[in-house]
């Protein structure tokens, strides 16, 4: 046998003995990683005097987050509780739903303020509570939610509420969510992943934000803008109205938050114009 040949032979065993010891390893630490994991999810900063705690929706079965809401409400945290929820039905929202959940965990219904709204994510959620928040001139404001969902919430707020507002956020216990062995329960195991790609979609979603702006006490939002040229669009086109072309919307990204601002209120007056001359020549 050639010396190279044996000291192939060698390296090929070692590398074998490495993989396997690292395979024992990983086998006997797998609790501790994985118990790791779960808990990089938590975030539940200390509670300080705020001006609302805003409690997200989609609260589970046993209205954790409501509870742990509740239970913060009655330590003095904040003077008011805002119920967040998307709408089910034209007359019904899962905000109606959580401000009953408050009002029997001892919440006065005079401390509620709900907030009703269409959106499908966290990001969208988040935009909602901005409004109310500049509305209502709040300044500070403890975000309520499950622990699980607790980081890629802080993470998604803190990108789009102003800079001028203070924000915490408190981690409720979740009765269907474990960090200590969460890959033990099929639900656990699906909240766990559910939030790990909501967690990358969020941070590629967000990674260019710039820091958020304020016209008319509003925050400003490019996918608002964008949502706001398409409604316009569909509205024109139900006329049987020709929409004006205004390239600045088509990519409200690259325009910035006072142009796009500048485009929307165009095309709104083009829209209306269009509109009233269409209506004035089928009346005549």
């Amino acid at each position: 046998m050639r010396r190279g040949e044996h000291g192939g032979i060698f390296f090929r065993l070692l590398f074998l003995l490495l993989f396997f010891v690292f395979l024992a390893v990983f086998y006997f630490a797998r609790h501790p990683m994985m118990r790791l994991a779960g808990q990089f999810w938590v975030v539940d900063e200390p509670a300080a005097p705020s001006d609302a705690l805003i409690v997200l929706g989609d609260d589970n079965y046993a209205a954790d987050r409501a509870f742990h809401a509740a239970g913060l409400y009655r330590e003095g945290v904040a003077p008011v509780v805002v119920a967040s929820g998307r709408m089910l039905r034209r007359n019904v929202s899962l905000a109606d739903v959580m401000e009953h959940d408050l009002e029997s965990f001892g919440v006065p219904a005079t401390s509620v303020v709900k907030l009703s709204h269409s959106a499908q994510n966290t990001r969208e959620e988040a935009v909602e509570a901005a409004r109310l928040i500049q509305a209502r001139r709040w300044k500070r404001v403890v975000v309520v939610t499950s622990n699980y969902h607790a980081r890629r919430a802080r993470f998604i707020y803190g990108r789009v509420l102003p800079s001028s507002v203070t924000l915490r956020v408190s981690g409720a216990r979740d009765s269907e969510f474990d960090p200590s062995n969460w890959w033990e329960t099929r639900q656990g195991q699906k909240l766990f992943m559910t939030e790990f790609v909501g967690y990358l979609v969020a941070r590629w979603e967000l990674r260019t934000s710039p820091a958020p702006e304020k016209e008319g006490g509003f925050v400003i939002s490019p996918a608002l803008l964008l949502a706001e040229s398409i409604q316009i669009k569909s509205r024109a086109q139900t006329l049987g109205v020709r929409r004006p072309e205004l390239p600045l919307i088509q990519n409200p990204s690259k325009a910035g938050a006072p142009g796009a601002v500048q485009a929307v209120f165009a095309l709104m007056e083009k829209f209306v114009a269009s509109g009233a001359g269409r209506l004035r020549s089928s009346q005549d």
